[in-house]
């Protein structure tokens, strides 16, 4: 079963690990949904997106990040 934009916590390890180096306070948005529609596993309509299932992955990677 792949990523969706709903499991906004496993989207957020996953960047946190394909990004370890990257601080996420300095990546927009639309880089943001970029790199989830190319992460491996993830399995949903890019379209389907929004501002605060972004805000809601952010949070997650920022979590791990700190």
């Amino acid at each position: 079963m792949g990523l969706k934009w709903t499991n906004s916590r496993e989207i957020g390890e996953a960047l946190y690990d394909a990004y370890p180096d990257t601080d996420p306070k300095t990546v927009r948005f639309t880089d943001m949904h970029q790199w989830i529609c190319q992460l491996e596993g993830f399995d949903d309509n890019p379209d389907a997106s929004s501002e605060k299932i972004l805000e809601a992955i952010l949070l997650v990677w920022l979590d791990e990040f700190e």
